[in-house]
């Protein structure tokens, strides 16, 4: 590091907040405030010496501006409907902004604040969109012309058993969020949008079977940078086969998707969560290489494990260490240091070798994932 104990504000103690949190503050390298509205929240999050805890409304502007003046950078993992209210207080006071958004519209606005921006503003930098945006982009970019670059990403339980053979592991606002809106996509070169759940497919991985079908926001700005260069470009959401029928029953056959409030208080009820999961990344590129049709692919299984000796899901683990590479690679002067900065400008191999790039690796389970 380049200078030690950077002050970090990360915003959301949720599950995938407080793992961040911990993250950073298990490196030695920074001093983070975690902040959240609900004291709860804030009260049930690990401690550590070099977090502290604020409760905060991010309704509220001016404390939130407060907040983060004078911070390096601040960190968003609350939920996507707050994302743009963050970003424009992190502008307001000079500073870098992360975020974990699958979100197209709000990423949109990010963008355009990053262009009046003093710090880099670099959304999306968790697992889908993020780390699959960078294994993607690193795979085209070894073929002379691309014909088709497929991305399918999901955070399953390992032991599935209910109808929906799903866990809650992570935002809910998130999921019902990703299954609802529309789906960005390049078909016969045209960059459209598809319906979310629709084109379900069916592919097998070490012998299990899993269904796949269109989600919203996976590609970050993956179509933006590939528009033009590429015939087939699109992201599916991985599930276990059965449970994209009955998601769609609730959505369209009752009607939850006009009534979010109502769909996530069923699936938190219903739904329990697990700390017990894989997270899947399968990408596959074809192209010319050499004057002949090839294709690369990038598989991938990351289990659960321990972060500074506390265990977290594989879907908390993936998400944190995304967004905490981004933010050592930026501290590090590997990065841009203003204005809007893609998934896809990441370097694969030096978002590896980062210290928590290492739980992406192929040998992070075998090390327990530790911190």
């Amino acid at each position: 590091m380049q200078e030690a104990n950077r002050d970090i504000v990360v915003i959301g103690a949720g599950k995938i907040g407080t793992t961040i949190a911990l993250m950073l503050a298990g490196s030695g390298d920074y001093r983070v405030t975690l902040a959240d509205r609900d004291p709860a929240q804030l009260e049930a999050a690990d401690r550590h010496p070099a977090v502290t805890t604020r409760a905060l409304d991010i309704a509220d502007g001016e404390a939130l501006r407060a907040l983060l003046a004078g911070r390096f950078a601040v960190l968003s993992a609350a939920p996507f409907h707050l994302t743009v209210a963050i970003a424009e207080a992190a502008a307001a006071v000079g500073i870098h902004y992360l975020d974990l958004t699958e979100d197209v519209a709000s990423t949109k606005r990010v963008k355009e604040l990053a262009k009046a921006a003093k710090g880099a503003f670099i959304p999306q930098c968790g697992l889908a969109p993020g780390f699959v945006s960078i294994v993607a982009h690193d795979l085209a970019s070894r073929f002379e012309r691309l014909d088709t670059v497929r991305l399918r990403v999901g955070a399953l339980p390992q032991y599935p058993s209910n109808a929906l053979n799903y866990n809650l592991t992570w935002s809910t606002d998130g999921i019902i969020n990703e299954y609802i809106e529309p789906c960005e996509a390049i078909v016969d070169g045209r960059l459209i949008e598809v319906p979310a759940m629709e084109e379900r497919e069916e592919f097998s991985l070490d012998g299990v079977t899993y269904e796949a079908f269109n989600t919203s926001g996976g590609l970050g700005t993956l179509c933006e940078t590939l528009a033009g260069k590429v015939r087939t470009l699109n992201y599916r959401t991985i599930r276990y086969p059965g449970h994209a029928a009955i998601m769609k029953t609730l959505l369209n056959d009752l009607n939850l998707r006009n009534r979010r409030d109502l769909l996530k208080d069923i699936l938190e009820q219903a739904l329990p969560a697990t700390g017990q999961d894989v997270v899947i990344v399968f990408v596959t590129v074809s192209g010319l290489k050499g004057g002949r049709l090839m294709q690369e692919t990038y598989a991938h299984k990351i289990y659960s494990g321990l972060i500074a000796g506390r265990p977290r899901s594989a879907i908390q683990i993936t998400t944190a260490a995304g967004i905490c590479t981004v933010l050592d690679m930026l501290v590090e002067g590997k990065l841009p240091q203003t204005g809007f900065v893609r998934q896809e400008d990441i370097a694969f191999p030096d978002f590896l070798a980062n210290r928590f790039g290492r739980h992406y690796a192929a040998d992070a389970a075998a090390r327990g994932a530790a911190a």
